[in-house]
């Protein structure tokens, strides 16, 4: 019995003393865990970051994702604002457990080691200007930062290696010095410059969607046993934080109306209509209200705005579409561009037999192939749904075989080759930008007309494209096949040097010529110089084509002087190739030194507007000629109606008179007249003369009366090739 009662009594004891040695460990515990305390220093005011709400308590997305790490941990922490300028001087303050945010493990400001935590968030760090316009990173950059930020400083270099940083004190500072032009560019994360640019007067600035540096939120304290134990602990409960509370965290801070617009703002939008007085009170009221919605709406707006790449097919958006154009037309101004308006026929019945993802998948694919073909200078965007606008340069006939192969027929037969039976059709609306496009670019109304055009397909019903401005297009195509194939085709030999020549009527003898030049071209077969010449004047390619004819003249020259055939020929010289090389005169003394000819076997003509274009320039021009021994004549004199000024001014040897006069318009007799008194004034003037495009007997003989004998014109010879000019030579008559 006493056996039992002790027995009994002993087993009381022990339960007794386990339950109280359980109860005082877990009170050791709990009471421990309420006195571990983390004091964390962070940066002053980077709403949504890190900033102190209405009611006094600091928050923010970096805020709070630390209170969820240290939670985990078993910390309470303790936030401080920093009053250090920056993280590193923090660091080596022993009031703060640890500070935040860093980018990277860096050293304290006297250069003691840290150690840091893992990545609480991924901060997405973004560049912002003044100017609405994409900058070039690989330019040499000056990007200003907050001063507290320095930590992070360290990391942009490995983004953007041409920089310079430059630190402010504080978000005003730095923009003030962004306006004054002493850095390029802001850097600072994404979150807190969709908070800053709600502000009205900073309406100017612009985030750049393209220039993005991912940068870590992190936590870092002094390298130290204690610093290790905290940085392990957090590491723990940083790895227990899920994607699905951070993702809510950075979502809820991002979505609140944080900014709220003080009376300096609203003065900002609205100081000019509050000085109207107070009877104006309500209507102000009104639109203050109305203007406030207004605005904050567009704020909400602009952040979506600088997306300007479709995300589906990666072509441009609308919007990104026409600022490239513009920027190409400013960029390649000699370039002549249309505009393909395209539609995928029965979209809606590929979407529904085929599904949604068979229907985006070829129009990725479609924008893909059209991608591949394009140039640097050329662009394609995707307006809306199915239709893609093509920016495209004129290369004449080829670029439609090539565009047919690579990019329509792989788009027609995207079905068949995963081995369904149907071929996509495409249609096409063609519009050929005219000078004035070129002027004055209205996008709005060039895509209105390639629209027009496409609808043209459907009603004609058995073409695939139609131009809106069909001879236009004819005409710009034909320039683009002359100018793309000018120098394929004097490698070629395509385009010849022929001769017409120049008789004295009244010995019968060929004296000369004039260098003329015809065109076998590859697609367009023989090309009049009558069309072919004006557009390479145009397209600034008269000056090739004029070089290569005077280098051809010389060789020949050079071939008749061995076979002891001496010989003059006359070649033209316009402004334009005066224009491309002021010095043209030294040009020719290399012709004739290289060819071992006369000078005077070369006769320079220059057209009479030429003169009065520009006399001052060619007027040098001429006297650097003559100096060098070359006969220079005033082409076509007569024919442009201007001054006789000229004549007295341009020291000129020859004058080569355009029958103009003995026209069939207007009086022949006054024209008679006119020439009669032309001659006898340019054989007073001790200029010899030749008279151009005679025609007749009658004009032949009405010359000869009147003292002009040299002459040139069908009535003698029609241009004839070298060969045939030969011929004419060796038989030594006009006629």
């Amino acid at each position: 019995m006493k056996q039992g009662f002790f027995r009994h009594i002993v087993i009381t004891l022990i339960s007794t003393v386990s339950v109280l040695c359980f109860a005082v460990q877990n009170y050791s515990i709990i009471t421990a865990s309420e006195s571990e305390k983390l004091v964390v220093g962070v940066l002053p005011d980077r709403c949504p970051v890190m900033y102190v709400d209405e009611s006094g308590e600091q928050v923010g997305i970096a805020v709070d994702l630390l209170k969820q790490a240290a939670n985990k941990a078993g910390y309470e922490i303790e936030i401080k604002i920093i009053t250090e300028k920056d993280i590193k001087e923090a660091l080596d303050n022993t009031a703060y457990d640890i500070v935040m945010p860093l980018g990277s493990a860096t050293t304290s400001a006297k250069g003691r080691a840290t150690i840091i935590s893992d990545n609480l968030s991924e901060v997405p760090f973004t560049l912002v200007t003044e100017e609405k316009h994409p900058i070039h990173i690989s330019s040499h950059l000056r990007i200003g930062m907050l001063r507290s930020l320095r930590s992070f400083a360290e990391l942009v270099p490995q983004r953007y290696p041409n920089t310079d940083i430059v630190f402010y004190d504080d978000i005003s500072e730095s923009i003030k010095a962004l306006r004054n032009g002493e850095v390029d560019a802001l850097l600072d994360n994404s979150y807190v410059w969709s908070y800053v640019l709600q502000k009205p007067a900073y309406s100017n600035l612009h985030v750049q969607p393209g220039a993005i540096l991912s940068i870590d939120y992190k936590a870092a304290v002094l390298d130290t046993p204690k610093g290790r134990e905290i940085i392990s602990r957090l590491n723990k409960g940083i790895a227990r934080i899920d994607d699905t509370t951070r993702e809510a965290i950075v979502l809820d801070y991002t979505t609140r109306r944080l900014y709220k617009y003080t009376l300096g703002d609203y003065w900002h939008m609205y100081g000019g209509i509050i000085i109207l007085g107070s009877l104006l009170f309500y209507a102000i009221l009104a639109i203050m209200i109305m203007r406030a919605r207004a605005y904050r709406q567009k704020q909400d707006n602009r952040l979506r705005e600088y997306i300007e790449i479709d995300k589906l097919t990666g072509a441009y958006t609308l919007a990104g579409f026409k600022k490239k154009v513009a920027e190409l037309i400013k960029e390649y101004p000699e370039n002549r561009y249309f505009i393909a308006y395209n539609n995928i026929v029965n979209f809606k019945f590929i979407n529904d037999h085929f599904g949604m993802e068979a229907g985006d998948n070829l129009l990725k694919f479609w924008v893909k192939k059209s991608i591949d073909a394009l140039t640097e200078e050329e662009a394609i965007c995707r307006a809306v749904a199915d239709r893609i606008v093509v920016f495209r340069k004129m290369d004449g006939q080829q670029t439609f075989y090539h565009d047919l192969a690579d990019v329509i027929e792989p788009v027609s037969n995207f079905f068949v080759e995963v081995g369904n039976d149907y071929k996509a059709e495409i249609r096409s609306g063609i519009y050929v930008l005219t000078d004035e496009d070129y002027q004055n670019l209205n996008l709005e109304h060039i895509l209105d007309c390639a629209r027009v055009a496409e609808k043209k397909v459907i009603e004609k019903g058995n073409v695939n494209f139609e131009f809106y401005n069909l001879s236009h297009w004819e005409a710009e195509k034909q320039a683009t096949d002359i100018t793309s194939h000018l120098t394929p085709a004097l490698k070629e030999g395509r385009i010849q040097v022929w001769y017409q020549p120049q008789v004295n009527f009244e010995k019968g003898i060929i004296t000369g010529a004039e260098a003329l030049c015809r065109w076998n071209h590859s697609d367009l077969g023989w090309i009049s110089p009558g069309i072919f010449i004006p557009v390479l004047e145009k397209a600034g390619k008269i000056y090739e084509l004029d070089s290569y004819i005077w280098d051809r003249v010389c060789q020949d020259l050079s071939r008749w002087n061995e076979e002891g055939k001496y010989r003059t020929v006359s070649v033209n010289v316009s402004r334009a190739d005066i224009k491309a090389n002021p010095n043209v005169q030294e040009h020719f003394r290399s012709l004739i030194d290289r060819y071992f000819l006369s000078p005077d076997q070369l006769h320079i003509e220059i057209t009479e507007n030429a003169f009065a274009d520009d006399a001052k320039a060619l007027i040098e021009v001429t006297k650097n000629l003559q100096k060098l021994g070359f006969t220079v004549e005033m082409d076509d004199f007569g024919s442009g109606y201007s001054s006789l000024h000229m004549l007295k001014e341009v020291p000129i040897n020859r004058v080569k008179m355009d029958l103009n006069f003995l026209s069939d318009e207007g009086s022949k007799e006054k024209g008679k007249i006119i020439i009669s008194n032309m001659i006898h004034m340019i054989d007073d003037l001790g200029m010899k003369l030749i008279s151009e495009g005679v025609e007749t007997e009658k004009q032949a003989e009405f010359l000869r009366e009147k003292g002009c004998v040299e002459m040139q014109g069908y009535y003698f010879y029609k241009p004839v090739c070298v060969e045939e000019f030969e011929n004419l030579c060796d038989k030594g008559v006009t006629t």
